[in-house]
């Protein structure tokens, strides 16, 4: 790290500790060669992650945008936004572990509806009806039927 004031390449730290609710990681530094103090910030490198679209378009992932899909399956159940916010964590971690740089919305749809049909079983039939893009009386009911075959082998 340079000095900001001299240039000097060598410094040593003299405080170390967490900002930024634990996220980066707040150094204070002094020069060897002038002796004057300063502060830097160390971070993780976040690769873009990029999600792959049905129609072939690439766009940034935003966890917000599958927040929003999440509360819009979730309305009017009595599932808490904090559950809701635990969903979207996790599978942000889930696809962020892919390790791959570019995934498809069809994957993060697949992990969702995995998470969601744990949490609420009408709000994954409501998000896969989006998702899946059933067009039919007919596809909405086998989702039905194979939901409720598995809840009947649960039980």
């Amino acid at each position: 790290m340079r000095c900001p004031f001299c240039s000097y390449a060598e410094s040593k730290v003299i405080d170390s500790r967490a900002a930024e609710e634990g996220n980066s990681i707040r150094r204070r530094r002094e020069c060897l060669q002038c002796t004057r103090r300063f502060t830097t910030y160390e971070v993780v490198e976040e690769i873009p992650l990029m999600v792959i679209k049905k129609d072939g378009r690439r766009e940034i992932f935003d966890k917000a945008k599958m927040l929003n899909g999440l509360i819009r399956a979730c309305e009017k159940r009595p599932i808490s936004v904090t559950v809701m916010e635990n969903v979207a964590d996790k599978v942000e971690k889930e696809v962020r572990n892919l390790m791959e740089r570019e995934v498809s919305s069809r994957t993060i749809g697949d992990i969702v509806s995995r998470y969601l049909k744990d949490v609420d079983q009408v709000a994954y039939v409501r998000f896969a009806s989006v998702y899946r893009q059933f067009t039919d009386l007919n596809t909405f009911m086998q989702e039905l039927e194979t939901l409720m075959k598995a809840q009947t082998k649960a039980e």
